[in-house]
């Protein structure tokens, strides 16, 4: 193929000239020797584009020729009578063969540019493939450790409350047929059913609450998240939170501490509180009764504040931090800290608050504390575009939760 093409380039050559000059000569006496140099440089650069250098050089030489045979005095012979002629056919000629080598040249160094090219669009589509195998494998191991999890969760946190309640009401259910149909004695007291009734109730609610933390899981990986942002102050989201937790934090004393003149925010308040309330819930679960639980909350810059709930108990390891963040991730279920504290729970609730964090457009982490064992955790939100904020609640006595709270 290469040898063929190369004879069709000398053919092209050889041809062009000829029929070039033959049009030349049909109007020669309207055409000078400029216009006849101009018309076969043109040929020979054609040549050059599309055959390459050798083809060119071919060209230029019978260009040369047809030049000097048919347009330069005397003509029909190879021989040149002015000084000057002699001076345009060497000109010509070194033109022609320069012209040629340049465009050939630019034509090896497109051809290699667009061989580069295609081969970086290879080595890129080879990459992304690489990429798309790798992270296709990365996912497949990914949901296997989810089913690991969702099993390990489903396992601890819906067949415990389940045997719970089946125990219970295979009791009372028992208790009932023995006294009403078999007409045998009252086995069980009225503390004894209701000890079982408060467990049927609670362990119904564990499970409410793992539904509700798969269903608010879902909603948000799924980005149907939608917050409801009003203008609000830190302290009334406190005070909403310390209320509904005081059932929690009676064996703890919770200690708040707000800045002076923090600014109001623009947040979905009901969302807000309930990380709040989780991270609390979980400050209590992870330390002894009688310990200290600190909510603070602070400017973080002009854009965000800084809200932060400190405990006394478990001191999470380093290399376990950006994981408990991770849908059903229990660090004392999963054998990763030493503390003999097993708190029950789905390990689903930072993982909501963290993506009702991110979806106000805020950052959670678990930060070093300043001094003694527990754990931090802090997360940011934004303030909001400038506008009005509202009133202060009346009732809201921000003095009041300032202080320590038996």
């Amino acid at each position: 193929m290469p040898l063929e093409k190369s004879w069709t380039g000398y053919l092209i050559a050889a041809s062009g000239i000829a029929a070039t000059t033959a049009v030349l000569k049909l109007f020669s006496s309207h055409v000078n020797a400029t216009t006849v140099a101009l018309a076969l440089l043109l040929v020979v650069l054609l040549v050059a584009t599309r055959y390459g250098a050798r083809p060119a050089v071919v060209a230029s030489l019978l260009g040369v020729l047809c030049f000097n045979h048919f347009f330069l005095p005397p003509l029909g012979t190879l021989t040149i009578a002015a000084p000057d002629n002699w001076v345009a056919l060497i000109a010509f000629l070194v033109t022609a063969i320069t012209v040629g080598q340049l465009s050939a040249h630019a034509k090896r160094r497109a051809e290699e540019a667009n061989a580069g090219r295609r081969e970086i669009e290879r080595l890129y589509e080879e990459l992304r493939n690489a990429f798309e195998r790798a992270s296709h494998a990365e996912a497949l191991k990914q949901s296997e450790k989810l089913k690991s999890a969702l099993l390990d969760a489903v396992t601890h946190d819906i067949r415990t409350p389940l045997t719970s309640i089946k125990a219970s009401v295979s009791t009372l259910l028992e208790e009932l047929q023995s006294t009403t149909v078999q007409g045998g004695p009252v086995t069980l007291d009225i503390d004894a059913r209701n000890e079982m009734l408060e467990v049927i109730d609670e362990e119904c609610d564990r499970l409410n609450r793992f539904v509700e933390g798969l269903i608010e899981l879902a909603r948000i990986e799924a980005g149907e998240l939608h917050l409801r942002r009003r203008w609000g102050v830190v302290d009334e989201i406190f005070a909403m939170v310390l209320k509904r937790a005081e059932p929690l934090t009676r064996n703890h004393k919770v200690i708040v501490k707000i800045a002076d003149e923090l600014p109001a925010v623009q947040v979905d308040a009901r969302a807000v509180a309930e990380v709040l309330f989780t991270l609390i819930d979980n400050a209590v679960k992870y330390s002894s009764a009688g310990t200290k639980i600190l909510v603070s909350a602070q400017p973080a810059d002009a854009e965000m504040i800084q809200i932060a709930i400190e405990d006394q108990g478990q001191t999470i390891p380093r290399d376990i931090r950006e994981r408990v963040f991770d849908k059903f991730f229990r660090a004392t279920r999963d054998g990763d800290t030493s503390d003999t504290i097993q708190p029950k729970g789905t390990g689903m609730g930072l993982a909501v608050a963290k993506g009702i964090v991110e979806a106000h457009g805020g950052r959670i982490w678990i930060d070093e504390k300043v001094e003694g064992v527990g754990t931090r955790v802090v997360f940011t939100l934004p303030i909001g575009e400038p506008e009005p904020p509202p009133e202060r609640s009346p009732n809201v006595v921000a003095g009041a939760i300032r202080q320590e709270m038996n």
